[in-house]
């Protein structure tokens, strides 16, 4: 190992949160900003490719214990659900509803079936990024 890999890992450890929690940030403010699920989906991917440059496939599948693709089919069964619930209510599909809650910590907020499409597009677009990279890493 040279010195140059343990910087580069050492500070991808610190930076990997900092970027997972502006995709947070950015996943959140979707609703009344530029952002959302796919924009917060891939700067995640973002984060962790960035482990993937510091570590090899094997260390970051053993930090990160996910198959990617099944993280995929999540979210499309998420988005699915969450944009055909609608047509349980009778209204029209993609119809989306909200409401104002108090939440403790947080105070006054509203709750949005919106967020919920947006955290099934969120995990599709991880997912899907995910596992085109380490196709590619793996193939080489």
């Amino acid at each position: 190992m040279k010195s140059s890999d343990v910087i580069l890992q050492t500070t991808s450890k610190i930076v990997f949160f900092v970027i997972l929690l502006f995709a947070i940030h950015l996943f959140f403010e979707g609703h009344y900003r530029p952002g959302g699920g796919f924009v917060g989906g891939l700067v995640t991917a973002g984060a962790i490719v960035l482990f993937l440059l510091a570590f090899d496939i094997k260390t970051v599948s053993i930090l990160l214990p996910f198959d990617y693709k099944w993280v995929t089919a999540i979210g499309l069964l998420i988005s699915i659900l969450t944009a055909a619930g609608s047509i349980v209510f009778n209204v029209p599909f993609f119809t989306h509803t909200y409401d104002h809650f108090h939440l403790p910590l947080i105070g006054e907020t509203s709750l949005h079936t919106a967020a919920l499409f947006d955290l099934g597009v969120y995990l599709v677009v991880v997912g899907v990024t995910m596992t085109i990279i380490q196709t590619i890493g793996e193939s080489e």
